[in-house]
């Protein structure tokens, strides 16, 4: 069976090699969280920031190696980039299970970071450089639905696994195995069918970028700019809902397996828009991301309205729908704003603004908090709201300008 690109086909089992490098972006980190009470008990010597390096060092040091993976692959053969951050990732689990020290799962955490990080970018970057036009579209909007359904299914796997043993959730971080070898159908398909080849990966989609992007570096740097800090910020409106969520509910007395469901119900939400793109950009047009932190903002409403699940739910619904949107909407964008040999550059920029927004999101709500004499579960989210609604205006203002406009 083959695949339409666009502009030619591929074998199924090659998008299915594209796709398992999309799955594995949710990997990172995953499987520490359900053994944190576990880890204590199991390393009882083991300081506070051990365990917050666990679960932050492979974010941390994914953001440099997807610049570094981003720069590489300018120079180098693609697939072999892909190969060594695949094993390195493997690698990774392996050392995971046999660990026995609290340093050595610390060293290993970076480690895992350090290999996601090389593959993080080809997994857009590989799209882009087989598809095209609509069909470009359609797979990241797959590559994110991706993403976020692993992301449910490996939390649900990892917390049974780690009811049976506090070793046995780091077994998916030995799912980069099946994408090494479906690596090699990707090379072979490269090297076989007239695609670009794996030394120089192109993108053949826009012959327009070339004389659209009149800047030495290579890339339209101010819309870029504005393209990652699009990116950064509704990563860091909706991860509250992960982060602060669990706290919230808590002090309206429901128990941490509701907030585990509507955490699930977000990430879900998030999933769906990616399944149908084009007919939502064919819909909405230039206001599709006006619209789309719109959702975001009223799903913030909903779950500062009242201590309800009928209204908590709905909430983390709408603010995933309206980020599962945001999400391909970008990658997309950003392969229009570089020229052929730096759009996987280009991607890495934006991708590494997700890591980012991760990690300062914390420390933002915490100073503002302190600085604003809020000390309560539901500042988070009202302070949230309120950049959003700002964000959805900006985005009103903006809906004609190349970031924001749907041609």
């Amino acid at each position: 069976m083959r695949i339409n690109t666009g502009q030619g086909s591929i074998p199924l089992i090659t998008l299915i090699g594209i796709w398992s490098i999309s799955a594995l972006n949710a990997l990172p980190g995953l499987a520490v969280s359900p053994i944190l009470g576990q880890l204590t008990e199991t390393f009882p010597d083991a300081s506070e920031l051990d365990l917050q390096m666990l679960t932050s060092l492979p974010s941390l040091m994914i953001i440099p190696f997807v610049i570094v993976s981003g720069k590489l692959t300018e120079k180098i053969n693609n697939i072999r980039l892909l190969q060594a951050g695949l094993g390195i990732f493997a690698l990774s689990g392996i050392l995971y299970l046999v660990s026995d020290k609290m340093w050595q799962l610390v060293a290993v955490s970076a480690l895992l970071g350090v290999g996601s990080g090389l593959i993080v970018p080809l997994s857009t970057g590989l799209i882009s450089h087989f598809f095209v036009g609509d069909e470009r579209v359609r797979q990241f909007g797959y590559s994110s639905a991706i993403t976020n359904l692993t992301l449910v299914i490996a939390t649900v796997v990892t917390g049974y696994l780690a009811e049976v043993n506090w070793r046995l959730p780091f077994v998916v971080y030995l799912l980069p195995g099946i994408s090494i070898v479906l690596s090699f159908y990707l090379k072979r398909s490269m090297e076989k069918e007239g695609n670009p080849s794996s030394e120089n990966m192109l993108v053949s989609a826009d012959k327009n970028t070339e004389t659209t992007v009149k800047s030495k570096t290579g890339f339209m740097v101010g819309n870029l700019i504005e393209t990652m800090i699009i990116y950064g910020l509704a990563t860091y409106l909706v991860i509250i809902i992960s982060f602060n969520l669990p706290f919230l509910m808590r002090e309206y007395h429901f128990s941490s397996g509701n907030a585990g469901i509507m955490i699930s119900l977000f990430f879900l939400a998030i999933m769906i828009p990616g399944l149908a793109m084009k007919p939502i950009i064919r819909v909405l047009k230039d206001i599709t991301l006006f619209v789309s932190f719109v959702a975001i903002a009223v799903g913030l409403m909903l779950i500062l309205v009242a201590p309800t699940e009928w209204f908590i739910a709905p909430g983390c619904i709408l603010a995933g729908l309206g980020y599962g949107v945001i999400q391909p909407w970008v990658y997309e964008k950003a392969t229009h704003m570089a020229v052929p040999q730096k759009v996987t550059m280009a991607l890495a920029f934006i991708m590494a603004m997700n890591y980012i927004a991760i990690l300062v999101c914390p420390f933002i709500i915490d100073f503002f908090g302190w600085f604003l004499h809020f000390d309560t579960q539901q500042f988070p989210f009202a302070f949230n709201l309120a950049i959003t609604v700002s964000a959805a205006v900006y985005a009103w203002t903006r809906q004609k300008s190349f970031v924001f406009s749907s041609w």
